[in-house]
């Protein structure tokens, strides 16, 4: 018998600069959180500022790419006890329920668009009250989007309750972290 294993995803929808997404998996190498990317990307997997941004934590990294946002819909509503729409927390910088006031479960998905226009408007208009926005100042557009992932990860992780990895200050290096392992050879494409 299976037994269906509930975490927390983070997803970014259509990014755009390796830099961000690379952060973002060595946000997701660090807390064990699964990375989605949502297609189409504005690079390479094989771009050395991605690999550069990850470090040597790829071996780390489980990391899916789909071709949609409803390819990624359909997989993630494969997973876990409660439908997928339930589990979807959209960031946006327009509007919502500020992070620090919603409430999160074990299994929420965190979603997040890309850098020069966020998530999709097809994706945000039929869920509002999915929406969650980190508070910024009037007169700044937004925050960056591997910012926001972290701030949001963590916020997320510690309000459902999700024991945080422990860390004693030591460290030592995974087993292939000498390896020359590039993001591309760490991916599972997923098809609808």
């Amino acid at each position: 018998m299976f037994r269906i294993v509930e975490r927390m995803e983070l997803v970014l929808v259509q990014p755009e600069i390796p830099h961000n997404t690379g952060c973002a998996a060595r946000l997701a190498a660090a807390t064990g959180v699964r990375l989605h990317l949502v297609e189409p990307l504005g690079f390479s997997l094989e771009d050395r500022y991605l690999k550069r941004a990850g470090l040597d934590y790829w071996p780390l990294v489980d990391l899916a790419v789909h071709p949609s946002f409803e390819a990624l819909l359909a997989e993630l509503s494969r997973s876990g006890t409660r439908p997928v729409e339930e589990r979807l927390r959209l960031f946006s910088a327009r509007g919502g329920r500020s992070l620090f006031e919603t409430e999160f479960a074990a299994d929420d998905v965190l979603v997040l668009g890309g850098e020069s226009s966020g998530l999709p408007r097809e994706i945000l208009a039929p869920r509002a009250e999915r929406r969650v926005y980190v508070p910024i100042r009037p007169g700044v557009r937004s925050l960056n989007l591997a910012n926001v992932a972290c701030l949001g990860l963590y916020t997320a992780l510690a309000r459902a309750g999700v024991p945080l990895p422990q860390n004693d200050g030591r460290y030592e290096a995974h087993p292939l972290a000498a390896a020359d392992i590039r993001p591309g050879s760490r991916v599972r494409r997923v098809d609808a």
